[in-house]
């Protein structure tokens, strides 16, 4: 089970560095770990298509893995937000605007998305 972990973690580690060097060569304006998840989507849906089971693969599990403890990873944010407190009480308006609106935004496009999905025929659906 470890040996899993830690291939997993390295699957992990690989896609993200992959995603590194793809932005940086292309000069995509996209963050880098959101390329090398792409790049980790791409990867496990080549496997599953050649009938691997994706739900068994040594990523997904190390993923899962990680998932479990992901209130661990916001501890470095938090104690971020607590150093520069006076920044951002500097400018709290322009914060809570920001993401207020993102929130809508987002809410918005999630509702016309589904909208869009509904209308769509039944067998069009599966």
């Amino acid at each position: 089970m470890r040996a899993d972990l830690v291939v997993g973690i390295t699957w992990l580690v690989v896609c993200q560095l992959l995603g590194e060097v793809l932005v940086r060569l292309t000069d995509a304006p996209v963050p880098a770990p959101v390329v090398g998840m792409v790049v980790l989507l791409l990867a496990l849906e080549v496997r599953r298509r050649r009938g691997h089971d994706t739900e068994q693969d040594a990523p997904v599990r190390a993923a899962d893995a990680l998932l479990r403890h992901l209130q661990l990873l916001f501890v470095p944010a938090g104690v971020g937000v607590v150093g520069y407190l006076g920044v951002v009480r500097q400018d709290a308006v322009p914060i809570v605007v920001s993401v207020a609106g993102s929130w809508v935004l987002g809410l918005v496009a999630v509702g016309w998305t589904t909208r869009l999905l509904e209308r769509r025929p039944q067998e069009e659906r599966t």
